[in-house]
């Protein structure tokens, strides 16, 4: 219930705050990056949930979707800035950073600041008054399959058609794709 009150309020407030504030950052991308900044805070729920109260939760997930993820994405997605593939002149191998999926921007961001946020402390009730662990419920092998499958069908049909060339040349003119 924690997760899906998380998701839920991060695409009604986190989209305000990215609208608000990251647009302004990330430009000149158009409103569907802000999927994009839901998604990197969305990891991050996972791996705080009950770690936090929920009232910091909002505060940094607002923080997070309104200022720290549109610089990075701006970072890496804009045609201009210092980490683009897209730049003439480029670092990493004259090929800046290759951003397949999201993978940099969305993936690291939100994996960053749930490791940050998982440190904090053990999830409630995971532990006893004497430390040892408590077993956990079990959950629903088929719900469990169901969004596997889901998240398979959704990762192929984006990532398939995030890259936007199929191959290009390096400087030194070997091939990546």
């Amino acid at each position: 219930m924690n997760i899906m009150l998380t998701n839920v309020l991060d695409a009604a407030t986190d989209s305000l705050f990215y609208y608000l504030f990251g647009f302004a950052y990330s430009s000149p991308f158009n409103g569907f990056i802000v999927a994009f900044a839901i998604a990197a805070i969305g990891i991050t729920s996972g791996s705080i949930a009950e770690r936090t109260q929920f009232v910091a939760y909002l505060i940094y997930s607002s923080f997070l979707t309104g200022f720290v993820y549109p610089v990075v994405s701006h970072w890496f997605w804009a045609t201009d800035d210092w980490a683009s593939a897209f730049r003439t002149n480029k670092f990493l191998f004259d090929s800046g950073v290759i951003d397949f999926a999201g993978f940099d921007v969305v993936h690291i961001v939100g994996g960053v600041v749930g490791l940050w946020g998982a440190i904090e402390r053990p999830r409630i009730g995971r532990f006893d008054h004497t430390g040892r662990s408590v077993a956990l419920r079990g959950h629903s092998a088929t719900l469990v399959v169901l969004g596997t499958f889901m998240l398979w069908f959704g990762w192929y049909g984006f990532s398939s058609g995030s890259f936007n060339k199929i191959s290009s040349f390096y400087a030194s003119g070997y091939y990546y794709d």
